[in-house]
């Protein structure tokens, strides 16, 4: 897996003071895309042990609130299975400490949910399963706040908080 950039001191993409990874690598392609070069998985750097150390002592002072997860897009597969390591790191370093936000083009119920708990009726082999790993469930449990859903250019709104469009949804799941 590949990042496009670190930011250790972001007030823009969630609450309070955040260390922010923006990931490379998003098969959503969304119109207007704010990052657009990060949407290559060649994109950027590796992400190292090396990587991960250095985020997780960015995140060791009392004044950082979290670690902010973007991209390009975190939720794909092989961007899930690159981050499950470091994050586990992570909580085990700031569980009840450090607040966990993920920024997703997927739709929390519709792409991200096991199929037997779908509220919306999807088929085991659907198409929107895709982006369901081994991991994703042990992510979605570690995450505090999740805020889903494409960036729609047409919905552009810069009033809104912590969301591009007026279809991204704040999903409080712990």
């Amino acid at each position: 897996m590949n990042y496009a950039s670190i930011r250790t001191c972001d007030i823009a993409n969630g609450e309070g003071v955040r260390v922010s990874l923006f990931v490379s690598g998003c098969t959503h392609k969304c119109k207007g895309c704010f990052n657009e070069e990060a949407q290559s998985f060649a994109y950027g750097h590796p992400f190292t042990k090396e990587v991960e150390d250095r985020l997780l002592e960015a995140l060791a002072p009392d004044y950082i609130a979290g670690l902010t997860l973007l991209g390009g897009e975190p939720m794909e597969p092989e961007n899930q299975r690159g981050l499950i390591g470091f994050l586990r790191r992570f909580r085990e370093m700031y569980a009840g400490k450090k607040t966990l936000w993920i920024y997703t083009g997927c739709i929390y119920e519709l792409d991200l949910l096991p199929p037997t708990g779908d509220a919306l009726g999807m088929e085991v082999n659907s198409p929107h399963k895709k982006w369901r790993t081994e991991v994703t469930d042990e992510i979605l449990a570690m995450t505090d706040v999740l805020v889903d859903g494409p960036f729609v250019e047409s919905l552009k709104d810069i009033s809104l908080r912590f969301r591009g469009s007026s279809n991204q949804r704040l999903l409080k799941l712990h």
